[in-house]
């Protein structure tokens, strides 16, 4: 089954998805939606929030085929974490 190819490398797509994120996004869902998961298309700075990242992914897929995505989690400083300790909230 053929794949597209990103037209981005990894650091321009974080780069580029995290200035969207900071920019436009995150004033607009930090206090209601911690702890969800934003996918973002970098190119058209649309965006869906979902509990997790494929299912955001897929939602964004569908509206946008060609989406270049960046997936954030609200409230977090990444998007998975490895251990078992909690976070604390980021201000």
């Amino acid at each position: 089954m053929p794949t597209d190819q990103s037209r981005y490398s990894a650091e321009e797509t974080a780069r580029r998805g995290d200035q969207i994120y900071e920019r436009a996004i995150r004033p607009n869902v930090e206090t209601t939606h911690y702890g969800k998961v934003v996918a973002i298309d970098i190119d058209t700075e649309s965006y869906i929030i979902a509990d997790n990242a494929l299912a955001a992914s897929e939602r964004l897929l569908k509206q946008y085929p060609k989406a270049e995505i960046w997936c954030v989690r609200v409230g977090h400083r990444g998007l998975h974490r490895i251990g078992g300790r909690p976070l604390k909230r980021v201000p």
